[in-house]
């Protein structure tokens, strides 16, 4: 150990990071891609029908990627705290440093920032990610960051996420983190179908898959509180100050977006009852080429009023004849008999 000075092991150097989840980037470039290619066709469209056509590709884009990027986000719980810590195992050196603790639905992201970064020749500057996902094991993990010789704050938070550690963190947020991500994975497959829906003459259902969009998130924000409430919150004591965790943006922003899809699907249904043939011109759904055709789901698709009509009415009707085609048909049904002289 003396050619690392008599302590453990650390990072040779500080490690380069992205400055956000390369997960959460690929999601917003992949729907920013998106939304510039319906902006590249926009001037195809003509009239009115342009403006009703970007706020529909706006919203709906907006809903699915917020769907997806919360899945994957490590801020629905947060935390940070100011204080000065120590920074080694077995030393009695001190940092001044800002700790930050996110945690998402996969695991928990720790940060460790000095004020400044340079501190005891060293540059201070961590972000470490501990996952509990399906095929992952943290403790393991836990173990890992142990024989890398992290610093001792990220260490003790990432202690007290251990399945064995007395808080009871673990089960808590593993449990909520699992069935909230399904949950948001079924309303991704609403926004699917509503999608679909809203691109075929079936509006109605289309609101009602948008409603189910939302309900689905508003759920899953209910388990997700509950579940992590169900046992006292455990002290966090960094140094000389304690960290205290509060809902994230993630949790926030889906329950912004939950509660706009259910008063959209609403919004929907009551123009459905109240004014359809509104709600089809804001879809592009109105025949407008050709007004004598309308749509009647019932009859089972386009009919013309006459012909409509006439299947509604069993009784006959009468077809107007013109004068020469009545003579025409008298002569036929009465010959002229020729006069025989006497």
């Amino acid at each position: 150990m003396a050619a690392f000075g008599h302590t453990f092991p650390f990072y040779a150097g500080p490690k380069t990071t992205f400055p956000m989840d390369t997960t959460l980037a690929i999601i917003i470039t992949i729907f920013l891609t998106a939304l510039v290619t319906f902006i590249i066709i926009l001037p195809g469209i003509r009239g009115k029908m342009r403006l009703f056509w970007l706020l529909r590709v706006v919203t709906s884009l907006f809903i699915g990627a917020v769907i997806l990027a919360v899945n994957f986000s490590s801020e629905w719980s947060v935390g940070q705290v100011s204080t000065n810590t120590s920074y080694k195992a077995f030393s009695s050196q001190w940092i001044s440093a800002d700790i930050g603790l996110q945690v998402g639905l996969r695991g928990v992201n720790i940060t460790l920032t000095g004020t400044p970064v340079q501190q005891l020749n060293e540059t201070i500057n961590y972000n470490e990610e501990f996952t509990w996902r399906l095929g992952e094991n943290y403790a393991e993990e836990y173990a890992r960051a142990l024989e890398k010789g992290l610093p001792d704050p990220v260490l003790y938070l990432a202690e007290k996420f251990t399945p064995n550690s007395p808080c009871g963190l673990h089960g808590q947020y593993r449990l909520a983190g699992h069935y909230t991500s399904a949950i948001l994975w079924v309303a991704f497959l609403c926004w699917l179908l509503a999608n679909v829906m809203l691109s075929m003459p079936v509006l109605v259902y289309g609101g009602l898959m948008l409603l189910a969009t939302g309900i689905f998130q508003l759920l899953g924000l209910l388990f997700f509180s509950m579940a992590t409430s169900l046992a006292p919150p455990c002290p966090l004591c960094l140094g000389t100050a304690t960290l205290h965790t509060h809902r994230g943006p993630a949790f926030w922003i889906t329950l912004t977006t939950g509660l706009l899809c259910v008063l959209l699907g609403l919004a929907m249904g009551v123009a459905h009852r109240i004014q359809p043939h509104r709600l089809k011109i804001f879809f592009n759904h109105s025949v407008g080429e050709n007004p004598g055709l309308e749509w009647n789901p019932e009859k089972g698709g386009l009919l013309s009023p006459r012909y409509q009509s006439t299947a509604e009415s069993p009784e006959p009707q009468d077809i107007p004849l013109s004068e020469a085609s009545s003579k025409g048909c008298c002569e036929k049904e009465h010959p002229s008999v020729p006069a025989q002289a006497l």
